[in-house]
């Protein structure tokens, strides 16, 4: 794959004649590709499909040693982390790699909600605090922000603060409210919590402390379970206020959604690759299913939007490594509408080109299905991301 450009300053402004424009990388490094080669490997070991479906059927259907074992062991948890607070100091390059593969294996691990965009909202104040902690493996974090949830509405939450309580100290506060369709609340240990105000705050709140509850929901993607969480005037920690605190919240979805459309790249892909196997082998009339001219064009047009799919994916993915600017907000809208029509298509054309065992709850496909939809309302819908592109390009209007 060849890499391609953008012709604008990290400004956003059209590049001048003679002014070199930024080129965006859309390949994989060395790194990249032994941190897949890592990840991959330990989810085909720790999370076959067969070990997925029966956890959905259960009532912890997170995988807490499989998360384990890919923040701790593989530093999954701590790769946007710098290195001075205990993470890898890699860059959402890295983080998209990851995503791929659990978009791949539809892994129930909170990566996405923990390692991405809590630790987004964390980084962006400059918290030191509670990063290690991430960064070891040792906590799971969760934004408070309903997974439903565009990247360029006001970021709130329906939580308001409350009056001190006797024996509470200066800087500690009090939050009530009721937050429902979180993704990868259920195995948080943190929460961190945007309250409308004046001002504007972001609050951690350990989810021990008493006057906290969760309650799972039953969800369509059952491998990214939602929740509802609760809170009663519980103690919470304010890291920031005011523009930066909004400004962290935005940052994070934004990086959320970046990476998610990464994890839908992947998820595209292995239904197209899973395809394409079933069909060589799958025969009818005395000859393979995948040798009929109608199914070949069907699988041919796929891999085109796959392909498309994997670019539109890496050009976010390296945006978001240089920095957040008008260049990245516009690559990820891009990336988020491209990767969600792409990943619904190919579960949907995974189901019918297998015939009846598609439709069997002995297959994967539906788990693939599920998770695309999911992953399709998640973090702002394909149109939302497409509405957002006349003012994000600077197109005019229509007359």
């Amino acid at each position: 794959m060849s890499e391609t450009s953008m012709n604008t300053t990290a400004s956003g402004q059209p590049a001048a004649r003679g002014e070199r424009a930024r080129t965006a990388n859309l390949l994989y490094g060395e790194t990249e590709t032994e941190l897949r080669a890592a990840v991959r490997g330990l989810l085909a070991d720790r999370a076959p499909w067969r070990d997925v479906l029966a956890r959905t059927q259960t009532g912890q259907t997170y995988d807490d040693g499989l998360w384990h074992t890919l923040a701790a062991e593989v530093g999954c948890a701590g790769l946007l982390i710098p290195e001075s607070l205990g993470g890898a100091g890699a860059s959402y390059r890295e983080a998209a790699v990851v995503a791929e593969e659990l978009g791949r294996a539809v892994a129930p691990v909170p990566f996405l909600g923990s390692a991405v965009i809590a630790t987004t909202a964390l980084s962006a104040v400059g918290d030191t605090e509670f990063l290690p902690q991430l960064a070891s493996g040792a906590v799971t974090a969760s934004l408070a922000i309903p997974f439903a949830a565009g990247t360029r509405t006001r970021p709130t939450a329906s939580v308001r603060l409350d009056a001190p309580q006797r024996g509470d100290e200066p800087g500690d506060y009090r939050l009530t409210g009721t937050v429902t369709g979180l993704a990868d609340a259920l195995p948080a240990g943190l929460l961190i919590v945007p309250v409308d105000g004046v001002p504007y705050g972001l609050y951690v709140v350990r989810i021990s402390e008493p006057g906290v509850g969760k309650r799972p929901l039953v969800s369509l993607d059952m491998t990214r379970q939602l929740c509802e969480v609760r809170l009663e005037q519980v103690l919470a920690r304010r890291i920031a206020a005011g523009a930066a605190a909004e400004q962290a919240v935005t940052t994070a979805l934004l990086a959320g959604a970046g990476i998610l459309a990464s994890e839908q790249f992947g998820l595209a892909e292995q239904c197209l690759d899973t395809t394409v196997g079933y069909v060589k082998e799958r025969r009818q009339f005395a000859r393979p299913v995948g040798g009929f001219q109608a199914i070949k064009h069907r699988l041919a047009d796929l891999w085109v939007s796959v392909t498309q799919a994997r670019a539109a994916a890496r050009y976010a993915a390296d945006w978001l490594a240089a920095g957040f600017g008008p260049e990245t907000t516009l690559a990820v809208a891009l990336a988020k509408a491209a990767c969600s029509d792409t990943a619904l298509k190919a579960a949907q054309e995974m189901i019918q080109l297998h015939g009846g065992i598609g439709f069997t709850w002995e297959h994967p496909a539906h788990l693939y299905l599920k998770r695309a939809k999911a992953d399709s309302i998640g973090l702002g819908t394909a149109d939302a991301h497409r509405a957002s592109l006349d003012v994000l390009a600077n197109l005019p209007a229509p007359e």
